[in-house]
């Protein structure tokens, strides 16, 4: 790899590893003292700088059909300003941080992934297919179970974990799909057994959701080579899972996947705070309660952070106009991705991370937490909008 390729990876780097990190601020790390630090706000810093330094080595399309984020941004903007009427207990100030980065990492990975679609899309797969390897092998290994038995790593809770899990097998499907090599589909079964470690059943079912829609859409399209590695990965992932799995596996699936979820059908009392957030909405139907309202008004009494759903907190905090501003984004940008555009294949596989996240975002989650959706989304838009250089063609689906 030469200097001017690991230049231009660089912002990349740096962007993705600032959305994977979350919110950390230097009190994780027992710097009380520097509790104040936001390691997101010096990252986003660091990256801009490289960003606009690297701007002269890529040649940026004119500006078109970029009215999904458009809309996106004034949907976050609004969010913001529905602090003037959240109620006197909304944390506004750590909200409207979040929404502030969160825009700023959309619209940067964008402007960024826009300079070369298919070396961006590429590079991100692949580092989030190593970042899966890291967190499982943290988790199994360092962190261990936690208090409720669930796994997680780095300090994220399980959620976060489970679905950087999932898209590392996302990741390994697109890397085999894009190099043709059998080797990263030999990792999915780390991916699988660390997110059933994790405990967490809204990124499972997203998770096989994305899946047997994606089985659905290409199987006219496989042939002998990918049903073969297919039914490798499957039999390896069983007898692995089997094989290897620590001794805790049994009891957190027993009691979380069994008796809880199919038994005694508990769902972690999402459906009390899920019917909270519609009665919120009923009360607040136009502009919302404002920014961490579902907070200010139920969840400081309750002790529960957020609604647990994305739409739901949209509707309760932000109403009609939030729901109609969000909705505006997903309808442009789906006009822009559906059929693939320039590049089908690379558009498909970033979509495919798109929805798992947002689906993900159904079951758990706040606003910062669907950084990863809305930045894939615009991956999924540069790879479709970007004219493919002559004499290039995307490589086909791998046999």
């Amino acid at each position: 790899m030469n200097v001017g390729r690991r230049a231009f990876l660089a912002p990349g780097l740096l962007l993705i590893l600032v959305a994977i990190g979350g919110r950390y601020t230097l009190d994780r790390a027992g710097l009380l003292e520097l509790a104040w630090v936001d390691l997101r706000v010096i990252g986003l810093i660091v990256a801009l700088v490289v960003l606009g330094l690297g701007a002269g080595r890529t040649r940026r399309p004119p500006m078109r059909r970029e009215g999904w984020l458009v809309a996106a941004l004034l949907f976050f903007l609004f969010q913001i300003a529905s602090g003037l009427w959240a109620p006197s207990a909304a944390r506004v100030g750590p909200q409207t941080l979040d929404l502030v980065l969160l825009g700023v990492l959309v619209v940067a990975f964008y402007r960024y992934s826009l300079g070369d679609p298919e070396t961006v899309v590429r590079f991100t797969f692949r580092l989030f297919f190593v970042a899966a390897i890291v967190y499982a092998l943290a988790a199994i290994f360092i962190s261990g179970p936690g208090e409720q038995g669930r796994y997680s790593a780095f300090g994220g809770g399980p959620n976060v974990f489970a679905r950087i899990e999932v898209l590392g097998v996302i990741s390994a499907v697109a890397l085999f799909m894009l190099t043709g090599r059998i080797l990263p589909l030999l990792v999915i079964p780390l991916f699988l057994l660390a997110t059933v470690l994790s405990g967490s059943r809204g990124t499972l079912v997203a998770g096989a959701v994305v899946g047997f829609v994606a089985l659905l859409k290409l199987r006219h399209r496989l042939r002998g080579g990918a049903i073969a590695a297919a039914a490798l990965v499957a039999v390896v992932a069983v007898g692995a899972i089997w094989a290897f799995a620590p001794p805790e596996f049994t009891d957190l699936f027993q009691e979380r996947f069994v008796e809880q979820t199919v038994q005694e059908q508990y769902l972690s009392g999402r459906t009390d705070i899920w019917m909270a957030a519609v009665d919120m909405f009923i009360d607040h139907p136009i502009a919302g309660a404002g920014l961490d309202g579902f907070y200010g008004l139920i969840g400081v009494n309750q002790a529960v952070e957020y609604p647990h759903n994305y739409v739901l907190a949209v509707a309760a905090e932000g109403g009609l106009a939030g729901l109609g501003l969000l909705t505006a984004a997903i309808v442009l940008w789906t006009g822009i991705v559906r059929g693939g555009g320039a590049r089908p294949q690379l558009t498909g596989l970033a979509v495919a991370a798109t929805v798992f996240v947002a689906l993900s975002g159904l079951f758990s989650g706040d606003y910062y937490d669907s950084r990863l959706a809305w930045m894939f989304a615009g991956l999924a838009a540069a790879a479709a909008l970007v004219p493919v250089p002559a004499g290039t063609r995307e490589p086909a689906v791998a046999r």
